[in-house]
């Protein structure tokens, strides 16, 4: 998996009007809603950590 991962929507609003936020790497901002946000990765499930809810 890349490390540059490119979000398609906002988790906010769901509109596709993102753009690079800031400096630094996985941040980004909605145009429709104003929203600024950031994404990381935070690690590998195995699939004995898998329940369902």
């Amino acid at each position: 998996m890349s490390g540059r991962a490119v979000p398609f929507h906002c988790p906010y609003c769901a509109d596709d009007s993102l753009r690079p936020h800031g400096e630094k790497h996985g941040e980004w901002e909605c145009r429709s809603c104003l929203r600024a946000f950031r994404l990381g990765f935070i690690g590998q499930l195995s699939p004995g950590d898998l329940t369902t809810h």
